[in-house]
């Protein structure tokens, strides 16, 4: 986190974050929790607008910090990445980590889920080690109810030592209680009395040989028996950080190195190996929170999940479980689809009406054609193309997608793919970055963040673009239609286009394992790594919540970036198309001097040059097409898929190109958009040009191979 000697407690949050106090008296919180426990829904309720997103400095991992008043005074609410442990695994993890045990602020929300408290208990009590500063919000206390599971609060309250808080976060219940308890634990109106954790005594006595030596090094600026203990274990990554926060390594104190080195002798003395440690730790931690729910948690009724167990035996099975994924997805393709027509019309009308006043406007004032060609029928137009076709898929896939996330299915896909990935020696989670990808390979990338292995996470970056993204369908669907539905007359004409469609989505896939199978044997040889996937409960959505979010977060994020790229690329497609060298258009040359290649490729020089000018957005590469064989000078779009087929089939179309440039639609570099996001995260401009040369070679070898094969067996 950029910690350093000179800036410490609440400091350090303001250096960081960048937090703008109204007066010195207001709270900085942090908001921890495990995954999928309403954390995020929490901080929404409480924040509402008054909030920004950013990332950590020096991480690609998104923050988010919101305003909240209370009582007259100010928190400033920091919800930190979900996380089970603080013994951190991920860049995730470390971030929560470090802000809880470096970050001191002034108090600690732990979010945790009723219906499966025990397990949450784990993070509370690593939680307590490091502060005393802790109120335990436990959310979804309806969920808990529903399952007739029945919470002692106040005897929980008592065991640990903290306020205890029971909410109902997506309806706004047990909130106003909630901040009532951190108002007195950040203004210490509340003494707390944290739970002592202690472990056995031969990892009791080598604390105890440290902690006088650390207690002289930190003056009590951290707990000093939770840095004996860290000590001990020795994680690089907090060591790390522990130098960074202090401004000093302890292990550079010879006198300290010397303790170190006796605490784990004696450790090695009495049978606990390095390596062990950490277990017997884990091992304590659990059993506490077995204890303490024991004593505070009831079941009425044992077979409480029983209803998610018998949905997972269907959802996750390995005969259905595939299948009805497909399906689920393929629901959703459909939706995006055909919903996106008409709002998709109704916002191109809109733009296009604006591009005629435009023009009037233009005429009215006399201004060069050359200016009305460049900033109108150039930047506008192509502007106006990529917000009337991205815009309305993404407003209905995102939200969709969100759909899925919410109620919990999400992973239970990520579960049914892990296999196919595991073969592939890639990352389970990768399933679910590739299924975002499908929405929009920006936010795939973006999603990759989920992935802990920095080598994994890489390959995931790499492969995102080979799943179709929703500018991609567009083409896929309408040359689908032309060329392979076509052939079959009446109901069945709908069916192959469906067919051919899904039959392009699981090439996808399949390219997706197979790339990532050559990466993690050539350049980015690993192991894939392991890791546990939670499946949680199913929940009814939050349909309001998941539109803002969906919107917001995804939709408009994507769209802003798209749009940066697009306008200054219509600039350049409109001065290739009418820039000439005698009677001939640069586009014409380029195209000209790219149809020998195109045809080994089964397809021509326009379509070459399409593909290359529609980096931008894929969703103009067939209005390029179009301009160019009609010399329009600007980029058009014909009404009728019955007039694109004519005026493809004029120019040496057969359905053979047809599937070439399906293939290479599917296949060759990433939108600008795409490209911009990975340079963001990987930060290198050498894994940016990666990802640009590893999808373009497959779809060229891919469309080489195809386009020779079906001419030498003579099918075309």
């Amino acid at each position: 986190m950029g910690l350093t000697s000179q800036s410490t407690g609440t400091g350090v949050l303001d250096s960081e974050l960048r937090i703008e106090r109204s007066t010195p008296g207001d709270k900085v919180i942090a908001l921890a929790g495990n995954p999928n426990v309403g954390k995020s829904t929490v901080f929404n309720s409480l924040t509402g607008l008054k909030q920004h997103t950013g990332n950590w400095p020096g991480k690609t991992v998104t923050n988010a910090l919101g305003k909240y008043l209370h009582k007259g005074k100010n928190f400033y609410m920091i919800d930190i990445p979900g996380t089970y442990s603080l013994m951190a695994t991920s860049a995730e993890e470390e971030v929560a980590r470090d802000f809880v045990c470096f970050g001191k602020p002034d108090a600690t929300v732990v979010v945790a889920d009723a219906t499966c408290l025990e397990r949450n208990l784990n993070l509370v009590l690593q939680t307590l080690e490091t502060t005393d500063r802790v109120v335990v919000c436990v959310n979804l206390i309806d969920e808990a109810k529903r399952k007739k599971i029945n919470i002692d609060y106040s005897g929980l309250s008592k065991l640990l030592g903290v306020p205890v808080i029971p909410t109902i976060a997506r309806k706004n219940k047990g909130l106003t209680e909630l901040m009532d308890a951190v108002y007195e634990v950040a203004n210490k109106g509340l003494v707390t009395n944290p739970i002592k954790i202690t472990y056995d005594n031969t990892i009791e006595q080598a604390i105890k040989i440290l902690e006088p030596k650390i207690w002289e090094l930190v003056d009590g600026r951290i707990n000093n028996r939770w840095v004996a203990l860290k000590l001990l274990d020795g994680d690089p990554t907090l060591l790390k950080s522990l130098e960074k926060y202090l401004g000093f390594n302890l292990l550079e104190d010879n006198e300290m190195l010397e303790l170190l080195d006796s605490a784990k002798k004696h450790l090695a003395n009495n049978h606990i190996k390095p390596d062990q440690l950490r277990d017997k730790i884990v091992s304590r931690l659990v059993h506490i929170a077995e204890d303490i729910t024991a004593n505070t948690v009831t079941f009425e009724n044992k077979q409480y999940n029983y209803t998610d167990r018998k949905i997972d035996s269907i959802l996750t099975s390995r005969t259905l479980g595939i299948p009805i994924m497909l399906c689920l997805l393929a629901l959703v393709f459909w939706l995006t689809i055909e919903g996106a027509n008409i709002p998709s019309g109704i916002i191109a009308n809109f733009l296009f009406a604006i591009e005629t006043k435009l023009t009037e406007l233009f005429m009215s004032a006399g201004w060069p054609e050359w200016l009305h060609g460049i900033l109108v029928l150039g930047m506008y137009r192509t502007l106006a193309w990529v917000v009337s076709v991205m815009l309305p898929p993404m407003a209905i896939f995102f939200p969709l997608f969100t759909l899925l996330e919410d109620s919990g299915y999400l992973p239970r896909i990520a579960f049914n793919l892990d296999n196919f990935f595991k073969k592939a020696c890639a990352h389970g989670k990768q399933a679910l970055t590739m299924c975002m990808g499908f929405g929009c390979n920006a936010a795939g990338v973006i999603g990759c963040r989920i992935i802990d292995s920095p080598r994994e996470r890489l390959i995931a970056i790499l492969t995102n673009v080979f799943v179709p993204c929703n500018g991609r369908f567009p083409t896929l669907i309408a040359i689908g239609t032309i060329f392979i539905g076509g052939t079959a007359g009446g109901a069945f004409r709908s069916l192959s286009s469906t067919l051919v469609l899904t039959a392009i989505v699981l090439l996808g896939i399949f390219m997706t394992l197979l790339v990532s199978y050559i990466l993690s044997k050539t350049i980015l040889k690993g192991l894939p790594s392991s890791f546990t996937l939670e499946l949680p409960p199913y929940r009814r959505p939050q349909v309001g919540r998941i539109i803002i979010r969906s919107i917001f977060d995804r939709t408009l994020f994507v769209l802003g970036r798209a749009v940066a790229i697009a306008a200054p690329a219509g600039l350049v497609i409109w001065l290739m198309a009418n820039i000439k060298v005698g009677d001939i258009s640069l586009l014409t040359y380029a195209a000209n001097f790219l149809d020998p290649f195109g045809k080994l490729l089964g397809m021509d020089g326009y379509i070459m040059m399409a593909f290359i000018l529609g980096l931008p957005a894929n969703e103009i590469v067939v209005p390029i097409i179009i301009m160019s064989y009609m010399a329009s000078g600007s980029m058009l779009e014909l009404e009728e898929l019955e007039d694109l087929r004519n005026l493809l089939v004029s120019h040496g179309w057969t359905w053979l190109t047809g599937v070439c440039v399906m293939l290479f639609s599917l296949m060759h570099f990433p939108c600008g958009t795409t490209l911009w996001t990975i340079r963001k995260e990987t930060q290198s401009m050498k894994w940016t040009l990666a990802s640009f040369a590893i999808p373009t070679a497959a779809g060229i070898i891919v469309c080489f191979i195809v386009a020779n094969l079906v001419r030498l067996l003579g099918l075309a």
